[in-house]
């Protein structure tokens, strides 16, 4: 019922900076939450930040707090992640996912993820 397209990932200088965009389309008038998740190689799936899609309450994982910023453009259906400073330990694919009624811990939709890479 939603559909989510990440895109924006590509290949960075340590310390440059980077935008990451979810486009969602279906029925995205159900959409509660949008987060953005990262997974490295190796490594689990962390959360990095998320909006409330109607209020616009943010939440920042630690490693994203002063350097990450999550935005939404309700009108456009699209969420975004501005990234700085970007680190070694930031390369990783990057997730969207939302959450719609009934609502539940687990998120409901995923998007197919952008490949982020920090280089030097």
């Amino acid at each position: 019922q939603v559909q989510l397209v990440e895109s924006g990932g590509g290949l960075v200088q340590a310390g440059g900076s980077l935008r990451l965009s979810c486009a969602a389309s279906g029925r995205t008038f159900t959409i509660y939450i949008m987060a953005w998740f990262r997974q490295a190689p190796g490594s689990e799936r962390e959360f990095v930040a998320d909006i409330n899609w109607r209020s616009g309450n943010i939440n920042y994982a630690d490693s994203a707090k002063g350097r990450f910023t999550i935005s939404r453009d309700n009108a456009k259906d699209t969420m975004y992640l501005q990234m700085t400073g970007l680190k070694s330990e930031d390369a990783a694919v990057y997730y969207c996912a939302a959450k719609t009624p009934p609502l539940r811990v687990a998120y409901d939709y995923w998007g197919q993820g952008t490949q982020v890479t920090v280089s030097a």
